[in-house]
């Protein structure tokens, strides 16, 4: 798609022009351009405001010129006019083509039309060039600048990068001079140039990019470790081709097509630093690790290197952050490898600072919240939790995540960097079964202790008014270990609950044949379900076409589904029916009181109950007396550990029979269902 730009220029008037629209103006006038707008710099105008004024006649787009203000204006001396004219020509003809390629040789594009603003004496003309996008209006290959229009009709200009040169014919290539050494160590940026830089926050940046390699790209990635206020740079990320290469800790490289997040910069730091460092000092680094940059054997290397820009980094860093995990030593290793570079060998170096040569922490993997750091100054290394990472779980003195609890299982996750902090072996922990002992992800460094309906691990199951508890804890072993000598005893306890019902009573009318309430309980929960059939094997469920007499025997089995049996039964403690769906209704009539037969109902038969997670009754059907036939069941149920005795202790002894209607008096038709 073609885009016009607007070429502005004041002229000797052109003759002999053939005009598509012409009209003439004796004083300052707003002319319609809206059968043809102009776009100028990615602004369309549909309006020109053309007068005389001040000695100038003046042609603008965005209200008429001011001498205070100016404007968007093509301003020439009036030469004394008092009147213009102004005119569109749609077809330039050959000689207006001529005409402004003699005058403007650098157009080389296609003249689409132009305007002309006319006084005696001077004209002003209003070119359309049209430019298609990504089209070079013009360039210096000897300066390799290019003024380039882009979709929007606006001009861009390019020119070489801050690490580059132009060759004279166009091209850009990287400045060996300039590019001779970048340096990022620790929060440090020291770019070509020896300025300095410290990265503040825990972001992604751009170490380095040219324009003449659109496709690479260098990034610095830092991330917090025994601070949240000092980040450190720590791994170092190459784009080739919209491929991501990363180099990590300990040697690890790995390849995706995913940018680093955290994207803070795009400038490459490398080339253009523009921040310096506070001025405060530590004398204690200054005299010390930070200025052997000076001295013999770095000496030798001043002359090529810079040491200031090093030790001004090493001194800040080390005012902020503690002298482990050789950090005093990165600088000096850093400015050996950039001397390392234009030949310096620096023999001895590392024999006089006590620094090694050798990678730190090149054989430890860390995961993602970790980093590897020194167990004492000088000693062996471990993963450290990074300090953002561990601060959620410090915030609650906390060892790791909440317990989380399934189905049937249960499991509670510590984080293995928070337990070496406490100088804790995770292979010493174990629940009450000695056996069960935590599972560590290799990846992640997390252990997880859990126990299932399959083995408990010595899990206890206890109660109270309103909840069925399963606990158990993570603790150390009896026996003392080196590892864990001279710390606390560890007892994490960890559980998971089952609330007893939420509607304590579950009631059901007699219209359908059974009734599910479904019961959660925080993460657990089961499914307790009341049936009601004629026969012995509860197969026939009564039905809305069931026909029930009167005095037969209704059994009604109550059962539950999501519950361990091996760990705890449902107890029904009481069953009462009523003619009124409210459960405090009168008349009421008892079937089960404190777990066993109502005494004075001999039809009244309980079994099962307290020994499973299901039990069953049955009763021979009544029908109360002067009501509609209708008759609502309300049982109340609790869970109980199957370790305590659960069976209700029922008296024995003869049982009266209840006082029921002595006489058949015709058919009760019911059916039965839940209401609540």
């Amino acid at each position: 798609m073609l885009r016009p730009l607007l070429c502005l220029c004041a002229l000797i008037a052109l003759t002999g022009a053939q005009w598509s629209y012409q009209q003439t103006f004796n004083e300052s006038s707003v002319v319609n351009i809206s059968s043809c707008p102009i776009t100028y710099y990615g602004q369309q105008y549909e309006k020109l405001y053309v007068n005389i004024t001040s000695g100038n006649v003046t042609a603008c787009f965005n209200g008429f010129f001011s001498p205070e203000t100016g404007g968007d204006c093509v301003v020439e001396h009036s030469r004394g006019a008092q009147q213009f004219g102004f005119f569109i020509n749609l077809q330039p003809s050959t000689a207006d083509v001529d005409y402004v390629r003699q005058n403007f040789p650098t157009i080389q594009n296609r003249l689409e039309r132009y305007f002309l603003i006319q006084f005696p004496h001077v004209s002003v003309f209003l070119y359309h060039i049209m430019y298609r996008p990504g089209t070079v209006i013009s360039s210096d290959p000897q300066t390799c600048f290019s003024l380039t229009c882009n979709e929007t009709a606006v001009l861009n200009t390019s020119s070489c990068g801050a690490l580059e040169r132009c060759q004279g014919n166009g091209i850009c290539t990287l400045d060996t001079m300039l590019a001779s050494t970048c340096t990022v160590t620790g929060p440090t940026i020291i770019d070509v140039h020896g300025q300095i830089n410290s990265i503040q926050d825990r972001c992604a940046y751009s170490l380095f990019s040219t324009p003449s390699l659109p496709d690479f790209l260098v990034l610095g990635n830092f991330r917090d470790r025994r601070r949240k206020d000092v980040s450190f740079l720590d791994s170092v990320t190459l784009r080739v081709d919209g491929h991501y290469i990363h180099l990590e800790q300990g040697g690890r490289v790995q390849v995706s097509d995913l940018q680093p997040q955290f994207m803070c910069q795009s400038g490459g730091l490398c080339g253009n630093s523009s921040s310096s460092l506070s001025d405060l000092r530590l004398s204690e680094y200054s005299s010390t690790s930070c200025n052997l940059l000076k001295e013999a054997p770095f000496s030798s290397c001043n002359t090529d290197i810079d040491p200031e820009p090093y030790i001004t980094a090493c001194t800040d860093t080390l005012c902020k952050y503690p002298a482990v995990d050789g950090l005093n030593c990165q600088f000096l290793k850093a400015y050996a490898r950039a001397c390392s570079l234009h030949n310096h060998a620096l023999d001895g170096w590392t024999s006089k600072t006590g620094c090694s040569s050798e990678a730190f922490c090149q054989d430890r993997t860390c995961s993602d919240h970790e980093f590897c750091g020194e167990k004492t100054v000088g000693g062996d290394t471990r993963c450290f939790c990074r300090d953002i990472f561990a601060s959620k779980y410090q915030a609650n003195n906390s060892l790791g995540d909440p317990t989380v609890c399934m189905q049937d299982s249960a499991s509670v996750t510590l984080v293995g960097c928070l337990l070496e902090d406490k100088g804790i072996n995770y292979s010493a922990l174990h629940l009450n079964d000695p056996t069960c002992r935590g599972q560590v992800d290799e990846l992640t460094h997390m252990v997880t202790f859990s126990f299932n309906s399959s083995n408990s691990c010595g899990t206890v199951v206890t109660t109270n008014n309103s909840e069925l508890i399963y606990k158990n804890t993570i603790m150390t072993q009896n026996s003392s270990s080196d590892i864990i000598n001279g710390h606390d005893q560890v007892y994490i306890d960890f559980s998971c609950v089952q609330t007893q019902a939420d509607i304590k009573t579950a009631t059901f009318r007699i219209r359908d044949s059974s009734m599910i309430q479904h019961i959660t309980s925080g993460v657990w929960d089961y499914t307790l379900t009341m049936c009601a059939t004629t026969d012995v094997g509860h197969t026939q469920a009564v039905e809305s076409s069931t026909e029930v007499q009167l005095i037969q025997k209704i059994r009604v089995e109550l059962k539950t589904d999501g519950l361990d049996g091996d760990v705890v039964v449902v107890v029904t403690d009481s069953c009462w029916a009523t003619d009124q769906p409210s459960t405090n209704s009168t008349p009421r009539y008892d079937l089960i009181i404190n777990g066993c037969a109502n005494p004075a109902d001999q039809t009244v038969q309980v079994k099962e109950n307290g020994l499973g997670t299901s039990n069953y009754f049955s009763f021979s059907m009544f029908q109360f007396t002067g009501s509609s036939g209708e008759v609502y069941l309300h049982c109340e149920l609790h869970l109980c550990p199957k370790q305590n005795n659960c069976v209700p202790t029922c008296p024995a002894g003869a049982r009266r029979r209840r006082s029921a209607r002595s006489k058949y008096e015709g058919e009760a038709f019911i059916s039965m269902a839940w209401t609540h």
